[in-house]
């Protein structure tokens, strides 16, 4: 591990994630966790403030162990117990439907083989589970969308493997993640360059499965 990934993109991270107006965006989302909860790329904790007070425990899933290091602070903080896997999200650990609740924030760009991080998500969520995503990704705009493919090749440098160009409705919908319409929101960001600024939220869930809710 080189110096820029162990100690400069670290805290880049953290500045970057733990910002206020991000979590606007992340506070909708989280306030749906129910259950037996994980969060895949937990990064440095920033969405510990806006899980509900009723969540004591989350299950994590994090490869990066000096992005880990900053983390745990904010976990200390929490008063939440957190559990560590210290590992990506292509093979997660556990059995097929072990989860009410699958949460990613801004990982997804990330993961190398997204494909195979969303069908584990699925696997692992049981049938009424949901996975309560907030990504960013390629825009509508095709010119946005040209200078993003022009530039994700530097931002997976600098950005430890971060894509601007992924299309966040249609890997989920090919990993047989159903997008519930209800609570899909897409937009760019006020005050945020627009190649980076395209952010989707909301809930999916498995294909097929019961739209019952887990309240």
């Amino acid at each position: 591990m080189g110096i820029y990934s162990k100690w400069v993109l670290p805290r880049l991270l953290e500045a970057a994630m733990h910002e206020p107006r991000i979590g606007r965006y992340r506070a909708p989302v989280l306030a749906q966790a129910r259950g037996r909860i994980l969060e895949i790329g937990f990064g440095t904790g920033a969405n510990l403030p806006y899980y509900p007070a009723e969540v004591g425990r989350i299950d994590i899933v994090e490869p990066d162990a000096a992005i880990g290091e900053r983390a745990a602070k904010h976990i200390a903080a929490s008063g939440r117990e957190v559990l560590t896997h210290r590992l990506s999200a292509e093979r997660l650990p556990f059995a097929a439907g072990s989860f009410d609740t699958v949460v990613s924030t801004f990982t997804l760009c990330s993961i190398p083989d997204v494909s195979s991080a969303l069908a584990e998500v699925r696997r692992v969520l049981r049938p009424d589970g949901r996975f309560l995503f907030l990504e960013h990704g390629l825009s509508p705009d095709p010119g946005i969308a040209r200078w993003q493919r022009r530039l994700t090749p530097l931002q997976k440098m600098i950005g430890g493997g971060c894509h601007l160009d992924r299309p966040i409705a249609a890997l989920l919908e090919a990993s047989g993640l159903a997008t519930d319409p209800a609570t899909f929101e897409a937009r760019y960001v006020p005050r945020l360059p627009r190649v980076v600024g395209w952010f989707s939220s909301g809930v999916a869930r498995p294909q097929g499965s019961s739209s019952r809710s887990l309240l």
